[in-house]
């Protein structure tokens, strides 16, 4: 099978359809499998044989090559693997530690995690990764209803970070117009919105709110701008966050999507056209998922780590690579028609900020799903984490709508510990702090702050 083979030529009846490569996204399962293994027993030998890292690692693990027999012995035998070990790496022998796969001229992009937790981790892209890597965001666009006619509009800076710089080869690969937002700010976003009239918005979600919000202040009306759907990575959205999806469409006009990538891995799970999570892109990557106390598997539709293995990263190989991302996983099908694997809702949480409160594990997300449904509490908070009487502790602070009485932030307040102590079954406490008084981002927005003693806390990678 040519897992590699384009979409075809986009003919009228072919710009109707419903998936970017049907026969790749409806592979039944028992052929993905097969595909699977097959691919993931060259990737071992390629690693093996061109890494010192994995040479040495499988070597430690008494591990060769040809034990990978089925994919069961590939999740038992191979050594999961952390970005911390690639960071220590990188710091020991810059740019890349000794992880690299390929001759470093064949080196076609260079990039960089956010660091916003942490040191950043150096990313290098061959031309073929990219092109994969692009591939990746097309499956999405297309299942939200985006065309080659539309034009792109990146609200980016275009940095050394790696944030939307696959998106951008996504569109090329779709074929649409792009215009660069690089060196504006938010009121010269949105002048130059109203101007070149795209029709696609790429930002951060949270940074979408912050450009309707700056331009209500301005007078201007979003919802009656050229663009026609917005599209989100970088930190839980519209699909993670109803509540989110609801305030991005009604502030744009638009239809809001999302897609789940991690910039080491890939873009690796486009949204759900149903709306309702996040579709492994099984061309690019291999998954399965931990459960964090156990280091076993977890069984299908419960909560574990996404551990995942990439085919689109040939410069720097990753097998068994812990996300730290907590999913829900399923392989059961879809009403969209997608065979890969999904993941309900997208990233549920963090490993990383999985706190546990008087005996109940409180997830990240799932607050953040509360506090985008009360009346009154604006889009700008934060998860701070303390340790207090040998338990983890989590408080909320967030700034109320800017309209709200200050007479009326503690009811605000009490409304939503009331709401999070209904859902979740612990009281968590809940403090409104004066309005522009917490830090805006035009990335990544930054939603804990991890305020435990550092040898409580658990390595923070992403």
């Amino acid at each position: 099978m040519n897992v590699e083979a384009p979409a075809g030529a986009l003919s009228k009846e072919s710009m109707g359809r419903p998936f970017w490569n049907q026969r790749l996204e409806t592979i039944p399962r028992a052929q993905l499998d097969a595909l699977h293994l097959a691919r993931i027993q060259r990737l071992v030998t390629y690693a093996y044989e061109n890494t010192a890292f994995y040479r040495r690692k499988l070597d430690a693990a008494g591990v060769k090559p040809s034990d990978i027999r089925s994919l069961a012995d590939y999740k038992r035998l191979i050594p999961v693997t952390d970005k911390s070990e690639f960071i220590g790496l990188q710091q020991e022998r810059p740019p890349y530690g000794d992880t690299l796969a390929l001759p470093p001229d064949l080196v076609a992009h260079h990039c960089e995690t956010s660091g916003t937790t942490g040191v950043p981790l150096a990313i290098p892209y061959s031309m073929v990764d990219t092109v994969r890597y692009g591939e990746s965001w097309v499956y999405g666009f297309w299942g939200l209803g985006i065309r080659p006619t539309d034009t792109f509009y990146f609200a980016f800076g275009w940095g050394n970070f790696a944030g939307f710089w696959s998106a951008y080869w996504g569109a090329r690969r779709l074929g649409c117009r792009i215009i660069s937002g690089g060196g504006l700010d938010t009121k010269g976003h949105i002048q130059a919105i109203q101007r070149m009239k795209p029709t696609v918005l790429i930002s951060t979600p949270t940074f979408a709110l912050r450009m309707a919000q700056v331009a209500k202040e301005m007078g201007v009306d979003l919802s009656q701008s050229s663009i026609r759907y917005t599209y989100h990575a970088g930190e839980p959205g519209p699909t993670a966050l109803p509540g989110m999806r609801e305030q991005i469409e009604t502030a744009w006009g638009a239809k809001a999507g999302e897609l789940l990538g991690i910039a080491e891995v890939d873009a690796m799970a486009p949204g759900c056209p149903l709306g309702d999570g996040v579709h492994v892109n099984e061309m690019n990557c291999y998954t399965w998922s931990m459960d964090p106390v156990t280091g076993g598997e977890s069984a299908e539709g419960e909560i574990g780590e996404n551990v995942v293995t990439s085919y689109a990263n040939t410069a720097q190989p990753l097998l068994n690579y812990r996300t730290h991302d907590l999913v829900r996983r399923r392989e059961s099908g879809c009403g969209c028609g997608r065979t890969w694997v999904k993941f309900d809702g997208a990233v549920l949480g963090r490993t990383d900020f999985m706190v546990t409160v008087r005996g109940t594990n409180v997830y990240q997300t799932a607050v953040e799903n509360i506090l985008n449904q009360i009346q009154g509490v604006s889009m700008h908070y934060e998860l701070v984490l303390t340790h207090e009487d040998g338990n983890d502790v989590m408080t909320v602070r967030f700034e109320p709508e800017p309209t709200l009485d200050a007479a009326h932030w503690d009811a605000v307040a009490s409304d939503a510990s009331d709401r999070i102590h209904k859902a979740l079954h612990v009281r968590l406490r809940c403090t409104p702090v004066a309005p522009n008084t917490l830090p805006r981002f035009e990335l990544k927005t930054k939603r804990i702050i991890d305020q435990r003693p550092k040898e409580l806390r658990r390595a923070l990678d992403r």
